[in-house]
C-alpha cells in the first residue's frame, strides 16, 4: 500500500524568481494565503512559522532550500488540538521553468495513518495555490482565500476532523 500524500501540479505564467518570492516572502504570502505570513531565515534546520493576526497557527523546520528550484519544510498544525497532536508532515515545492510559465508541483506527505491534517490540506492547498496563481497572473488573489475567510476555513477543517473522528 502506498503512503498517503497530496500532490498538486499547476502551471503559472510567471518567472521562477517571482514564484519563489511568492512562496518565501511573508508580505507576499499574506496576499493570497488567508492573510498568513510565512517567516523564516530559510537556512536548513531553521524554524518556519505561519502567522495570522500575530498568532502562530502552523510551524515547521526547513529541510531543503534550493532557490528557484526546490523548497521543503516540515509542517506542524498548531491551531487546534485535533491536528496539533499529530506528528509533523512534510511539504515540498518543486519549480520547473517551462518557457513563459513555471510548473509548480506541491507534494505534501509523511502523514501518520488516518491523518486529519492530510484531510485538511487536501481541501486547503487547491484554494491557496489557485489564489497564488491568480495573484501572479492577474495581480488579484482569490477572494475565497482572503484574510477574512481564514477563520471560516479553520472552523471547517476542525468540524470535518471532529465529524470524521465521531464516525470511527
Amino acid at each position: 500500500m502506498s503512503e498517503p500524500k497530496f500532490v498538486y501540479v499547476t502551471y503559472i505564467a510567471t518567472t521562477p524568481e517571482q514564484l519563489w518570492r511568492a512562496l518565501t516572502d511573508g508580505a507576499f504570502t499574506r496576499q493570497y494565503w488567508f492573510g498568513t505570513t510565512i517567516e523564516s531565515d530559510w537556512a536548513r534546520g531553521s524554524r518556519v512559522v505561519f502567522r495570522s493576526d500575530g498568532d502562530v497557527h502552523d510551524s515547521g523546520e526547513v529541510l531543503e532550500y534550493e532557490p528557484y528550484r526546490r523548497l521543503a519544510y516540515t509542517w506542524h498544525v498548531e491551531f487546534h488540538e485535533v491536528f496539533r497532536r499529530e506528528k509533523p508532515s512534510r511539504v515540498t515545492f518543486e519549480l520547473e521553468a517551462m518557457g513563459a510559465e513555471v510548473k509548480l508541483t506541491v507534494t505534501h506527505d509523511d502523514f501518520e495513518p488516518g491523518s486529519k491534517v492530510r484531510e485538511a490540506v487536501s481541501n486547503g492547498w487547491p484554494l491557496v495555490l489557485s489564489s497564488l496563481k491568480s495573484l501572479l497572473e492577474t495581480g488579484r488573489p482569490s477572494a475565497l482565500a482572503s484574510a477574512d475567510k481564514a477563520c471560516g476555513a479553520r472552523e471547517r477543517a476542525i468540524a470535518q476532523a471532529a465529524h470524521d473522528a465521531a464516525q470511527r
